[in-house]
């Protein structure tokens, strides 16, 4: 394969669309479409007694109300449970409308259509729901203690429970080994709920074909094919009727991997009822209140070390709080457990997870999908262990490093795919070397003395992380090369901002050594490719890039064989350059892939000058060859997937310099440090924007973003004017550097990096306030306020540099 293209930091394509207001959102389609709504609970737990519309059938332009009684009886259902796990014993999701009990607050428990979104929220205002309420259960150890029950049948609100151990290489367990360590810490950390917040909202748009018995929907989603194949079999449609479309999707970050969300069958199914274009797009408030939520979980940890910081052996007992439904089933806290060992190597570790219901908002992947509690567990374990010993943090974190000679390194625990947690490659000592290089860790005392000397408190925090990327099963490309020299690339995976449609024509112009202006990508869309899994996980390039690659393979070695036949050279003496096919060593000898193309579907009509020189009477030898070899399909394109031995293992490492205010304990971040390691690069300025991306919404997590509920279930923030996030004066300059250990499970070397930003933000930043203040930092997000109550809660008692105990 050419390096022309693949690795030069081309900027991204889809911008200027983007950006001078040309882009195709949800919400930009179905004008004229009827409008949906949705009468959400008020109450957290509560059993539904009655429903009375009768004062909302006057309104005018009111088309249909539905409640769970109107649906048929395969959308009357529970909604899937996507993801099943053996540990996952009391699985549960909702149904489209509530039946007969809502659990929080914001369950769709209504439809209203009508003629347009105001008369129909018209509508809902006038509909009584009469309400038995029950008392609802808040808090992840609340209800892991209360007889209160989220669902009648799961004992003790327990939907999951699991357990993974790996030995040390004595044989020893881990409660073994860290009672024979010489030194023992145990401690708790907490990380409280937050949520996505992209700038565009889950929306659904559907259209019936009643003469052709087919249904087009349009839908802001990160799985097309995957809501196409939930729609058509909870509406009982044949699969090939069915069409489903990710317009321009105005971000995403896990919250739309879930399918299909109640609007995503409900809006389909008035469609086909109505006989009418209906169209639902989400507000603010929705979002908050009905969409997923992540992080929250509180983890208990002990550890054993030796003098250098060795760890001998760790013990994280976690409760995850998965909220009142598990559709995605345990993804999250799985990949708590598993990505939690980070770069080291630990002499022997056992984890246990609780996954708890809660009468609060279902609880599934959000960029980071349960790493950053990982990274938080694992690198405030790292701080601990050093502030013990008095050594320095950078110094512990080296001496548990997996060494580059290791890999592959088996962990011993089975991954989120199912599969063995086995590093495929990497340089932990190098990724460590280059960021306190960048960051200037070995001079950063003489800088926070200096800074002491002046009244201020400063300090710095480091964060290490290794993330799971590449996840199966497969995902597969189609690229076809027409008559005018142009390449059209499709995936069936969807884009929410990534630069989708820069790297895959990257790919596919230096794998068919065309110009990049001439290759197109679709994605999203399963009119064009109709089999795929989706956007997540960081993914994405990995799984659709190495399919695409694949496929443009076996386009090149049919363009080679047809080219030869016309030049009369042998197919390995030929070479493809700005898309022309060349003898090589013959100047002048030569064919276009445009004549290729047209070669390779030899039609009886002159459409144009090339169809006219490939007709039956054109006359020239050169094209005197059989029109279709036996055994060759027609067209110059091809198809292929690809599918994972495993995944692959991106790394990073961050580091932070912060200031907090003596007075108003203000917290501001004076530098942030990356360096990051995805294997090879294929567009190092849109991996860059990727990790500049994340460190913004790990700044968010860290130190502004929470979902706070009361004892009700009540969420007390759900609008951005109590729901705080970083503004761009928040966010620092992100200095980065790369490091490229080439993965050796695909074609194309590569690891995901679409996450990695977001992961160890929360660590790095705990570190470095910590480094300042001289009190332990257990908890996150942190605000001003509760780092003024940490100062006088140490100054009150005493509290030591680190809150560990031995």
């Amino acid at each position: 394969m050419t390096t022309k293209l693949f690795g030069e930091p081309v900027r991204r394509r889809e911008d200027p669309r983007l950006l001078t207001g040309q882009g195709r959102y949800l919400d930009d389609l179905g004008g004229d479409a009827l409008a949906a709504a949705f009468v959400r609970s008020p109450h957290a737990h509560a059993r539904i007694r009655d429903i009375d519309v009768s004062a909302a059938i006057d309104v005018d332009g009111l088309v249909a109300i539905y409640t769970w009684e109107d649906l048929p009886d395969l959308l009357a259902q529970p909604l899937p449970l996507l993801i099943p796990h053996p540990a996952l014993t009391h699985g549960r999701t909702a149904h489209p409308l509530a039946r007969d009990l809502v659990r929080h607050v914001g369950e769709p428990v209504v439809m209203v259509v009508a003629r347009d979104r105001y008369l129909a929220e018209d509508a809902c205002a006038l509909i009584r729901v009469d309400y038995e309420i029950l008392k609802p259960v808040v808090g992840v150890e609340e209800a892991a203690q209360s007889a209160q029950l989220v669902h009648g049948d799961v004992p003790g609100n327990v939907g999951a429970h699991l357990v993974q151990e790996v030995p040390s290489a004595a044989g020893l367990g881990a409660r073994e080994a860290i009672e024979a360590a010489p030194h023992t810490l145990a401690f708790r950390l907490d990380i409280e709920r937050s949520a996505s917040m992209p700038l565009e909202g889950r929306g659904v748009y559907a259209r019936w074909d009643a003469d052709d018995r087919s249904l087009r929907v349009y839908t802001s989603t990160q799985t097309s094919t995957s809501v196409r194949m939930a729609i058509a079999a909870k509406l009982g449609l044949p699969l090939p009727k069915v069409e489903v479309i990710a317009p321009d999707v105005g971000g995403g970050f896990g919250v739309k991997i879930v399918h299909p969300w109640p609007e995503e069958v409900l809006v389909p199914w008035a469609a086909i009822l109505l006989d009418r274009e209906v169209k639902w797009a989400e507000d603010r408030r929705e979002h908050f209140v009905s969409s997923a939520h992540e992080r929250a979980q509180v983890q208990s940890v002990r550890v054993g070390f030796d003098d250098d910081g060795r760890v001998l052996g760790l013990e994280v007992n976690i409760l995850h709080d998965h909220g009142a439904y598990t559709p995605y089933g345990i993804i999250v806290p799985i990949i708590t457990s598993t990505q939690l060992l980070g770069p080291y190597k630990i002499g022997a570790y056992r984890v246990e997870f609780s996954s708890i219901y809660t009468n609060t908002v279902q609880v599934t992947p959000y960029r980071g999908a349960g790493r950053p509690q990982a990274v938080f567990c694992m690198e405030r374990t790292m701080d601990h262990i050093a502030a013990h010993l008095g050594a320095d943090r950078t110094a512990v974190r080296e001496v548990n490093f997996i060494r580059p000679d290791e890999f592959p390194y088996d962990q011993g625990l089975i991954f989120q795919d199912g599969r063995p947690l086995i590093y495929d490659s990497g340089d932990y000592p190098e990724s460590l070397r280059m960021l306190k290089e960048l960051i200037g860790w070995d001079s950063f005392p003489e800088a926070k003395a200096r800074a002491a000397a002046e009244g201020r408190r400063i300090g710095i925090g480091i964060g290490c992380y290794v993330e799971g990327t590449g996840v199966g099963p497969y995902e597969g490309g189609h690229v076809q090369i027409t008559s005018d020299g142009r390449v059209h690339v499709s995936t069936g995976l969807t884009s929410q901002g990534q630069g989708h449609e820069t790297v895959f024509a990257q790919i596919a112009a230096a794998e068919l050594g065309v110009p990049l202006e001439r290759v197109s990508v679709v994605t999203g869309d399963t009119r064009r490719f109709g089999y795929a899994v989706g956007t997540f996980a960081s993914r994405a390039a990995v799984m659709s890039g190495n399919a695409i690659a694949l496929a443009c393979r076996k386009v090149r070695e049919k363009a080679l064989r047809i080219a030869a036949d016309a030049l009369e050279a042998a197919p390995g003496d030929l070479e493809i350059v700005d898309g022309e096919v060349r003898v090589l060593g013959a100047p002048g000898s030569s064919i276009s892939l445009a004549t290729v193309a047209v070669l390779s579907n030899p039609l009886r009509y002159a459409f144009d000058e090339e169809a006219a020189r490939a007709t039956q009477f054109a006359g020239t030898p050169a094209f005197d060859r059989p029109p279709v070899e036996e055994g060759q399909e027609p067209g110059l394109e091809g198809r292929d997937y690809y599918s994972p031995l495993r995944s692959t293992f991106a790394s990073g490492m961050h580091a932070a310099i912060v200031e907090t205010d003596p007075l108003t304990a203000e917290i501001r971040i004076l530098r942030y440090a990356v360096v990051h390691d995805c294997g090879n690069l294929i567009n190092p300025m849109i991996v860059e924007g990727q990790i500049h991306g994340g460190v913004a919404q790990g700044v968010g997590g860290a130190l502004y973003e929470r979902m706070v509920y009361d004892e009700h279930g009540q969420l007390l923030n759900a609008s951005f004017m109590d729901f705080l996030m970083p503004y761009a004066t928040e966010i620092p300059l992100v200095e980065t550097a790369h490091l490229q250990t080439p993965s050796p499970l695909n074609p194309l070397g590569i690891k995901g990096a679409g996450e990695a930003g977001v992961i160890p933000v929360s660590a790095v930043i705990a570190s470095a306030i910590e480094d300042a203040e001289g009190i332990g930092i257990d908890r996150m997000p942190i605000s001003p306020s509760d780092l003024f109550d940490l100062r006088r809660a140490a100054a009150t008692v005493g509290v030591p540099r680190c809150s560990t105990r031995t």
